[in-house]
């Protein structure tokens, strides 16, 4: 069984009128005739927030400001080939600034168009979509896997999901990333890449688990990042043209333990701990970790 993944971001925008802002798809798409919301993939070692202005500005025409981050899915279809896809998706909520509402040439939708909301569950819609907005759908039977991870080929580009994690003192759990990795030695947010098929809260639950031994609930969304970083290179030596699309998500660890890594958490992280807000602020921290501090006050 042949398996892909890829990451994307999408919008939404609203009309005056309480209308969506959808596109069809073309017959160059994998699924022709069905509705999205505007977007598509993520570029290698471009930020999401860059990816949904430039999607709508192909796909409709119009020029969007970012109002905040809705959501983040992962979803797995099946294409017309049999290939098995999994998709991570950022989804926004955005505002027209700008532009003439016109319709994608040569791409892969053709079609653009506001819909009313009475009218919206009539059109046939991708499952994310239909989600989104609050549809009802039949989320398609893949089998349980488990699918294995595709084989990586060229530039690497990694979806993971991150917690700032406190606890009932307010203390800050934070993990050490072993030498030999992209940031070695640094103090780190625990987390780390999603598995083909998970979705970014059950990947954080592992990971948060195996790298620091505790278990946590989700609270919120910090906000989503990026890192390019195209001469990282791996703990064997070779070059990862390393791109990861980061999302953040605030969580709290309900009964702390003593943070301890497990041996499923593998080689990348050298120690976790729990720190005082002003312990963690001095320590030597990734931009991720330091900006989630600053949004923290």
């Amino acid at each position: 069984m042949k398996i892909k993944r890829r990451a994307a971001a999408y919008g939404v925008s609203r009309s005056a009128d309480g209308g969506v802002l959808l596109t069809r798809g073309s017959d160059a798409s994998a699924f022709p005739g069905v509705w999205s919301l505007p977007g598509g993939g993520i570029d290698h070692g471009e930020h999401p927030d860059d990816t949904v202005v430039r999607e709508f500005a192909e796909e409709t025409g119009l020029t969007v400001r970012i109002a905040g981050v809705r959501t983040v899915l992962a979803d797995l279809a099946r294409l017309p080939d049999g290939t098995i896809e999994h998709t991570d998706r950022i989804i926004y909520d955005v505002e027209v600034t700008g532009g003439e509402l016109t319709p994608e040439t040569a791409g892969t939708s053709d079609l653009v168009a506001w819909v009313a909301p009475a009218d919206v569950a009539a059109q046939p819609l991708l499952p994310f979509t239909a989600g989104v907005l609050g549809v009802s759908f039949e989320p398609a039977d893949l089998g349980d896997g488990p699918f294995g991870e595709p084989e990586r080929s060229g530039p690497v580009q990694r979806f993971g999901a991150y917690g700032l994690a406190t606890d009932p003192s307010g203390r800050i759990l934070l993990t050490r990333i072993a030498d030999g990795y992209p940031g070695g030695g640094f103090w780190h947010l625990a987390g780390g890449g999603t598995d083909f098929g998970e979705t970014p809260e059950r990947a954080l639950a592992r990971e948060l688990y195996e790298e620091t031994s505790q278990r946590g609930l989700i609270t919120g969304l910090v906000g989503v990042s990026h890192r390019y970083d195209p001469a990282a290179v791996g703990p064997e030596g070779v070059p990862l043209q390393w791109h990861v699309i980061r999302v953040v998500y605030q969580v709290t660890v309900p009964e702390p333990t003593d943070a301890a890594v497990t041996e499923a958490a593998g080689g990348s992280t050298a120690e976790a701990a729990w720190f005082t807000p002003e312990q963690a602020r001095n320590l030597s921290l990734t931009e991720l970790t330091r900006d989630a501090l600053g949004r923290t006050g």
